[in-house]
Parts: structure tokens; sequence; C-alpha cells
């Protein structure tokens, strides 16, 4: 006996969901609920409450793909148990972690940007640049302008958000969080900051 076909669902939300759930396949980067109601010419409103539908379908472990609230906006990415396998497709290991530099310097420009490399390695201690031009590289910062003497200074990028699951900077810990060495962290970038030209 035939079974009979699944209809789908004419219900405005399901529609609207569907319509949301195609912006966010062809995105190159997560979408604003008002970028979404914008290209899909709807309430913002009734999209934040078709990407709870959606985020229901696509959740960690029910999914191959994730919907995730990162960058400030929303976007797919492949679920932790297919990330191997996504590596293999594309013919690249999975790409590798950041060194210690990389992370020190990367947290600096996350909490002090936009900041130079000169103050960077103020910070640090020791040279920052090949640990900037490695983040420069990989996406996770970007130029943002330059100071009265020419140095280059570095923000964050959206990819930074998204690659650590944040919404936007203000998600970060804060320093007093951080346990010991925090008092030390922070005086050394106040006492940069205060360095800084206008």
């Amino acid at each position: 006996m035939d079974r009979p076909l699944r209809l789908i669902s004419t219900n405005p939300v399901d529609r609207l969901a569907r319509t949301v759930e195609a912006l966010l396949v062809v995105a190159s980067e997560p979408l604003s609920a008002e970028r979404l109601a914008e290209a899909a010419d709807d309430d913002v409103e009734r999209v934040v409450t078709a990407l709870g539908l959606i985020g229901e379908r696509y959740r960690e472990g029910r999914s191959g793909i994730v919907l995730e609230h990162v960058a400030g906006g929303y976007g797919f990415r492949a679920a932790r148990e297919a990330a191997d396998a996504c590596g293999r497709l594309f013919e690249r290991p999975v790409q590798r972690g950041l060194s210690q530099a990389a992370l020190e310097t990367l947290a600096v420009v996350a909490y002090l940007g936009p900041c130079s490399r000169p103050e960077i390695a103020r910070i640090r201690g020791v040279a920052a640049d090949s640990a900037v031009a490695g983040l420069a590289e990989r996406g996770l910062i970007a130029e943002a302008g330059r100071e009265t003497g020419g140095a280059i200074r570095y923000r964050t990028t959206a990819l930074f958000e998204r690659v650590f699951g944040l919404a936007s900077l203000s998600e970060l810990p804060r320093l007093d969080e951080l346990g010991e060495g925090a008092e030390e962290i922070r005086e050394r970038l106040v006492a940069v900051a205060e360095r800084r030209p206008a």
C-alpha cells in the first residue's frame, strides 16, 4: 500500500522558516535577524520565531549542521562530530590550533583592540610581528586604521566571534574572572591604553 506523501506545511511561520533557512544556506557570513527580515520581507519578531524553529531542527546532536548565533548574526556550521569528514572533503586537515603566542596576541586585541603591534609587544613583553601576521592570515584579526605615527591598528573580526562562539565581544569573560594574573594583565592593558594616541 502506498504511503501518502507528507505535505509541506502551509503555516505562515513554517513557510517563513523555510525562507530564512534558505537565506542562511546561501549567505557567506552570519546574518542578523533584521537583515533576514529585510531579505524575507517580513517582521523581525516573526523571523526570530522562525529562527527558533530552525534552531530546534538544526542543533548539536540532532543534525549534521547546526544553527548558531555568533558574530552578531545567525549562520550554519558543521556539527562537531562531522568536522573531520568536512576537513577531508576539502583535502586539508582540520585547522590546527593556535600557538600560545597567537592566543596571547588574540586576547590582547580582543580586550584592548583596536591596537597596534608595538602596543601588543609592550603588553606581551616580546615581539608580536609573527603572531599578528598569522592571526591576520587566518582572518581572526583585521586592520582597523592607523595610529598617528603610521602603525597599523588591529581589531578582531566577525570570524573571531564565530570561531569562539561569541555573539559579540561583550560575551568575553571579564578580566577579574580569569583568576591569578588578572591584576597584572589589567595593569598592563591600562598602561598601554593610557599611552595610546587619541
